[in-house]
């Protein structure tokens, strides 16, 4: 057992139980945490609010799944010729690809122009011709708009890569906040309740701190699993390294549960996955609302902890110009 020095020094362990902040290295920490999660506030909320709505994707697809356009009174319909040249005539500079009428003379007709390589999809009556409008809903397009924003920034494989290293940021920001939230040995349980306090730097704090901790193995496995889903083959091999395939076993290997539950967990889609007594009713059902709701959180976190940041920057800027006026 070690024992205070001839000066009464405790070993840094026990520092860090009892009273982390007189730490160096805990200050150094704070200071990675503060700075890396201003830099990354912006793209913790847009990953964290896309990200909760994203849980009810498949909702979203089903309440605007793209139907049939009917038209009533629609009359003699046009031949198809007459249809494709209205397309051209509306849109200049394109390519009719496909003409393509509906089951009966009242659906409208489905055209696809090309120019440049750029798709257009548009219906049009079937018997004025009349531009009726894109065939796929609106908030089908957002939803699909929004899925390509989460997962790769709207930026393709590029977007995709930069989210991966962003994910490794979430690591980080969980790794240092949790150093960072450890308020010593006696007064940690206090530490995980939103108290409130005298103003509102002291509320904001301690919720910051509180929900910080709470959401930390979340925010810790969202990181984890947007680095697999931005870089599955690199997983894929460090995985293969650690248990090489046998062909003379060629049973599920533990790795392969591994990859199976890094790319569920994400998403919080969870019943009827092999967990037992979770099917895809009710617990489905619980674990997006939690997985949504719990999302939330990271948007909260940047935005008190860039508020905090804030304040103590300008609290640091108004001592700097008192000692120089003193001087």
């Amino acid at each position: 057992m070690h024992t205070p020095g001839a000066h009464g020094v405790r070993p840094w362990w026990t520092r860090w139980l009892i009273q982390p902040q007189s730490l160096r290295a805990r200050r150094w920490l704070f200071q990675v945490h503060a700075w890396t999660g201003v830099a990354a506030a912006l793209y913790v909320v847009l990953l964290s609010l896309s990200g909760s709505v994203l849980v009810y994707r498949n909702e979203l697809y089903r309440a605007f799944e793209p139907r049939p356009v009917i038209v009533r009174d629609a009359g003699v319909p046009l031949p198809l010729p007459a249809i494709e040249q209205a397309a051209r005539t509306a849109y200049p500079g394109y390519a009719v690809r496909e003409a393509r009428p509906g089951a009966s003379a009242g659906h409208g007709v489905e055209v696809t122009l090309v120019r440049d390589g750029q798709e257009l999809r548009r219906v049009f009556h079937p018997a004025t011709a009349a531009d009726l409008g894109d065939p796929v809903p609106l908030g089908y397009r957002a939803t699909t708009w929004l899925i390509d924003l989460h997962d790769n920034l709207l930026a393709g494989d590029t977007g995709r890569t930069v989210n991966g290293l962003g994910a490794l940021l979430w690591l980080v920001l969980a790794a240092t906040g949790a150093v960072v939230w450890w308020p010593g040995r006696a007064a940690w349980r206090r530490s995980l309740r939103p108290t409130l306090a005298t103003n509102w730097k002291g509320i904001t704090w301690r919720l910051h701190s509180a929900l910080g901790v709470w959401s930390l193995v979340f925010i810790a496995m969202w990181g984890l699993t947007g680095t697999y889903l931005a870089f599955p083959d690199t997983w894929a091999s460090a995985l293969d390294w650690l248990e090489p395939y046998d062909a003379a076993q060629p049973g599920a290997r533990l790795v392969d549960q591994v990859q199976y539950w890094l790319a569920f967990l994400h998403f919080g889609r969870l019943g009827g996955r092999g967990i037992p007594g979770c099917g895809p009713g009710a617990c489905n059902e619980a674990t997006k609302a939690i997985w949504a709701l719990v999302g939330l959180a990271p948007t909260v976190l940047a935005l008190s902890g860039t508020t905090l940041w804030w304040n103590r920057r300008r609290r640091q800027r108004a001592r700097r110009g008192r000692r120089t006026r003193w001087s």
